[in-house]
């Protein structure tokens, strides 16, 4: 490399370096009046259970158990949902109720 190749590369370099660090000094923005209260929002409790051919991750939120990912060595995760919020995953046990439905995503955008 040539010397002005090297030299303004370093220059480059030491602008981005400066903007970067004057970027991590300013304080965060204010936040929109529709988002203050935001930080008394329940977080989710993720319970991770590894098995030998799965791996099974059990999301509660306040202790109510929400939903349950199982991820399978081999093929796609699926989803077990608490859909009608009384804390246990919607399993059907009567024979002549369908039986329960593995969910899938399909899509992400």
């Amino acid at each position: 490399m040539s010397q002005r190749t090297v030299l303004f590369l370093l220059v480059s370099l030491s602008l981005i370096a400066g903007s970067l660090q004057a970027a991590d000094d300013a304080p965060p923005p204010p936040l929109p009046e529709e988002l203050e209260g935001y930080e008394d929002v329940p977080q989710p409790e993720v319970t991770i259970i590894r098995r030998e051919d799965r791996i099974i991750e059990e999301v509660r939120i306040k202790g109510q158990l929400r939903y349950v990912k199982v991820t399978p060595d081999k093929g796609a995760p699926y989803y077990f949902i608490d859909t009608d919020g009384d804390g246990e995953v919607d399993t059907r046990k009567n024979d002549l109720d369908n039986p329960t439905v593995n969910q899938w995503i399909l899509k992400r955008w």
